[in-house]
């Protein structure tokens, strides 16, 4: 079953041609980190996967694979012997001679060392893999290293960071185009809203701008040049504006466990202001928000699409469960928003109502407790 699946991703997900390019990469226990032991056991399973998943992937493609130590933080931006893997040697070296790869790594590049990048990178895309499967344990989703390789070389990218192995035959079995449907239906009827928001009946309530803000589509189907999303799928998704959330988020699970008890995050002037609760995630929490300013970022909304995700303890699983909404801090600058940090963190939310607020002032509620109460029916 797991072999069958695994070449689904390449075949089904991704549409991968045999002469086509793939970096299979994941990232490796660091020294740095202090983990249980449950929590080793699932990284190592996670890094034979990603081995699995490269030799299979070779059986009918050119597949390269790689690790690297981990970096620690969801949306920190992989070493540079990874972009030289995707990008090529030659473009590496430009980027380093003209002193542009280091601000980048460090997330401290202004827009001059961006648009200087893009153009080194775009006058050598032909180098860059065609796609890439993500099976690191820390997200590279909201990394340059992802945007510059999705819309700039039209690389195919399949972000999985925390993937388990019983996805495969969980989330990942789902109907795809019923899945594809339902997810641009809705994020077509998001599309629509200048206002969001949401309560929960655990005392969430939060609400923000979207005004000039587009809603995405993760819906697995990553065929088209440039496409990027997670496996498993199923979510639409877009960066609030920046500054413009206000009320209280109730945490209670973290990404790969439930909390003892909940915690209340406060958010003032689009930030996250205070965070209270005797769970020791708060003190985590508290100290990464704490390294940088813009960590505190309310940085997305997503709202889950795929029928076939349940389990909440994972939050690469659990942010696609229909009738979920997930809220992320920190980094949005690769979706649509202006906030650069190497920090993305997901925290998903059950039973939430969601409403849009329309520029006429009108209001359509989408999620009633849960529950998915209409979307547009795209006919392609």
């Amino acid at each position: 079953m797991i072999p069958s699946a695994v070449k689904d991703i390449f075949r089904v997900n991704l549409g991968v041609k045999k002469h086509e390019r793939v970096l299979v990469f994941t990232d490796n226990i660091s020294v740095k980190e202090d983990l249980s032991r449950a929590d080793r056991e699932r990284r190592t399973k996670l890094a034979s996967l990603a081995l699995l998943s490269a030799e299979i992937g070779k059986t009918f493609c050119k597949t390269r694979y790689f690790t690297y130590p981990a970096t620690g933080n969801h949306g920190a931006e992989p070493p540079s012997d990874l972009w030289k893997l995707a990008f090529g040697k030659t473009t590496v070296q430009a980027l380093k001679k003209n002193r542009l790869l280091s601000p980048i790594l460090k997330k401290t590049a202004g827009d001059d060392v961006i648009t200087r990048a893009e153009d080194i990178i775009r006058k050598q895309r032909d180098a860059a893999v065609d796609c890439v499967i993500a099976l690191s344990n820390y997200s590279t989703s909201h990394t340059r290293f992802r945007d510059f390789l999705t819309r700039i070389c039209g690389c195919r990218y399949a972000s999985m960071p925390l993937f388990e192995t019983s996805m495969l035959e969980g989330a990942m079995d789902v109907d795809w185009k019923a899945l594809v449907k339902r997810t641009k239906g809705l994020a077509a009827l998001v599309n629509s809203a200048e206002r969001i928001l949401i309560k929960t009946p655990n005392g969430t309530a939060i609400s923000f701008s979207k005004k000039g803000r587009k809603a995405l589509s993760d819906t697995g189907i990553l065929t088209r040049k440039g496409a990027f999303g997670n496996l498993p799928a199923g979510e639409v998704f877009f960066a609030p504006v920046e500054g413009t959330a206000r009320g209280r988020l109730v945490l209670e699970w973290a990404p790969t466990r439930k909390l003892s008890s909940p915690l209340t995050l406060t958010v003032n002037d689009g930030s996250v202001s205070d965070v209270s609760g005797p769970d020791e995630y708060a003190e985590y929490l508290s100290m990464k928000l704490s390294e940088r300013k813009e960590n505190s970022n309310i940085a997305e909304l997503g709202i889950g699409t795929n029928d076939a995700a349940t389990r909440p303890d994972n939050i690469l699983e659990s942010e696609k469960i229909l009738g979920t909404i997930h809220i992320a801090l920190g980094d949005n600058s690769s979706f649509g928003g202006t906030i650069k940090t190497p920090f993305h963190q997901d925290f998903v939310f059950f039973k939430p109502t969601v409403t849009l607020i329309h520029k006429d002032g009108s209001k359509r509620v989408i999620l009633k407790a849960g529950k998915l109460l209409s979307y547009y029916h795209p006919t392609s």
